[in-house]
């Protein structure tokens, strides 16, 4: 690497920086997402790193960014709260439904004792169970009972729900056979197209 080569990946490094720094303080403190765990995980991990080369310069913007083929990466605010309501520990295993090399699977791996992902598309098929917290990256319309089926008792969800067209961060903890979400905060955020509600007839 030559000497211009380095003084433009140290600028590089310094201006992501602060564009982090400027997110926690403009978007995260001032949105109540204060746990240090929650603001050290997403001060660390550079977000443009997840975007199109064309979108970096946008990376911590308060709205979600298009990364092609109908997938979007979700405010950072989204994710600050999707986490302070997960509250993920080392003792966790999570399955994530979202990208498996995307910006939150980032920022939950070194919080937790496992994470599996499984994309949008396949999270209504039937898989391995046991699961301690699934988080699901976007808003939903209807969880799947296959989805469910893979929270262990006592687990918990964290997702986005939809309900009458606005999006609100919910929890949910499985009891039995079910799982109950509790919508909390309203707060713009992807929608995914494959939770979406049956369609219903009408005369």
């Amino acid at each position: 690497m030559t000497v211009t080569e380095e003084r433009v990946a140290e600028e590089q490094r310094e201006t992501s920086l602060a564009a982090r720094r400027a997110m926690i303080d403009s978007q995260l403190r001032t949105s109540g997402v204060n746990d240090p765990w929650i603001l050290d995980a997403m001060g660390s991990i550079p977000r443009e790193n997840f975007v199109p080369a064309n979108m970096r310069d946008a990376a911590y913007i308060d709205r979600a960014i298009p990364l092609g083929g109908g997938r979007m990466l979700a405010a950072p605010i989204v994710h600050g709260r999707l986490l302070a309501e997960a509250r993920p520990t080392q003792s966790d295993k999570v399955l994530l439904v979202g990208d498996g090399q995307g910006y939150l699977a980032a920022l939950l791996r070194p919080l937790v004792g496992s994470l599996d992902t499984v994309a949008p598309a396949d999270a209504g098929t039937r898989g391995d169970g046991g699961y301690s917290l699934i988080l699901i990256d976007g808003a939903i319309e209807v969880l799947p009972d296959a989805l469910s089926a893979r929270l262990a008792e006592g687990g918990r969800i964290a997702t986005g729900q939809v309900l009458r067209g606005v999006t609100r961060v919910a929890i949910g903890v499985k009891s039995g056979t079910s799982v109950a979400l509790l919508p909390l905060a309203e707060i713009g955020m992807p929608i995914l197209p494959e939770f979406a509600a049956p369609k219903r007839w009408s005369f």
